[in-house]
């Protein structure tokens, strides 16, 4: 079991890099191309993040491990408000944009919810897919439109950050180099994402836990890594720009984007049922986890430390809570 940790592990390692390539790759030659910074963000650094989230649930939905590829979506959108957030707030007190009150958290919520209606049949149509993967096309647009309409009318040092940003990512004048990193960021996504799924169901089969248990636990975790590893780096540096706002569209994402590609390859269905696996008490979960930043910050618009200790103690809680069961 320690040599399929380990294999694990090179795996998430893979996932984190090839990520970072694939993001470092692709905005260089987005730039190089004429690209503007807006759209570099919303397309191609938003599908980076997500890259190992989508890779590993289109692998698990493949190769017929259905409960990995919904449990990792589902775990990684807790860790990501829970752990994530509450993480970046512990260090620093976050500011956020009105407009993720008013909207991103509420499309989260309801996106959410439709999740729940959806899969209430213990499974994931090919059409039902298509509804989610519509979904994100018509909320990358909506986004779009209002950041280009900001970028350009509104706040010149909010175009100042998006640079800034990108050069924190890095850029790359070569394009050979460009492409030869966008290869090599996608091959290590793909193959750490299959090294990832075959040793997660290796230590499944020796512990006896379920695929749900290692898709909202140890995969999720893993594939939240590159957000992870972002809020602490920055909160070391004593520069927390961690926006809420990408954490929130990385999870609605992970929900219309992962698992309606997931779910148009192939139909995810729920075993055991929705209801007997125990996953509505999860979806809960993802609900409240998701809910809990709306009612923190819709006053002043801020995430204060304890606020952050808060979505922690939920994030403890909800481990322990697994543990138990599994």
């Amino acid at each position: 079991m320690i040599l399929y940790g380990f294999y694990c592990i090179i795996g998430f390692v893979l996932l984190y890099f090839g990520a970072e390539w694939l993001v470092k790759g692709s905005s260089s030659l987005a730039r190089s191309l004429g690209v503007t910074p807006i759209v570099i963000g919303l397309t191609v650094v938003a599908f980076g993040t997500s890259a190992p989230e989508l890779v590993v649930s289109l692998v698990s939905s493949i190769k017929g491990k259905s409960m990995i590829a919904v449990g990792n979506v589902v775990g990684s959108n807790i860790c990501n408000i829970a752990l994530v957030l509450g993480l970046a707030a512990v260090f620093q007190p976050i500011k956020c944009d009105p407009s993720v009150i008013k909207r991103d958290i509420p499309v989260m919520l309801g996106i959410s919810l439709y999740l729940l209606v959806i899969t209430l049949n213990s499974k994931l149509s090919r059409i039902e897919g298509a509804t989610l993967f519509g979904g994100i096309i018509i909320y990358t647009f909506i986004n779009y439109y209002f950041a280009k309409k900001g970028y350009q009318d509104v706040n010149i040092e909010a175009a100042s950050d998006i640079d800034s940003e990108l050069e924190e990512i890095g850029y790359i004048a070569s394009m050979p180099k460009q492409i030869i990193l966008i290869l090599v960021g996608i091959a290590g996504v793909v193959f750490g994402a299959q090294i990832v799924v075959e040793n997660a169901v290796s230590i499944m089969n020796i512990l006896g836990v379920s695929e749900k248990f290692i898709g909202l636990t140890i995969v999720a975790l893993g594939t939240s890594l590159p957000e992870l590893a972002t809020s602490v780096v920055a909160a070391l540096r004593k520069e927390m720009d961690i926006s809420i706002g990408n954490l929130v569209g990385s999870n609605v994402f992970n929900i219309m984007g992962v698992l309606g590609i997931a779910s148009l390859v192939r139909p995810i269905p729920i075993p055991g049922g929705f209801f007997e696996s125990g996953l509505w008490i999860d979806y809960l979960v993802m609900l409240f986890t998701s809910f809990l930043p709306w009612l923190m910050m819709i006053k002043g618009f801020t995430m204060k430390r304890k606020d952050g200790f808060v979505l922690l103690f939920c994030y403890v809680g909800y481990l322990v809570y697994l543990v138990i069961k599994a």
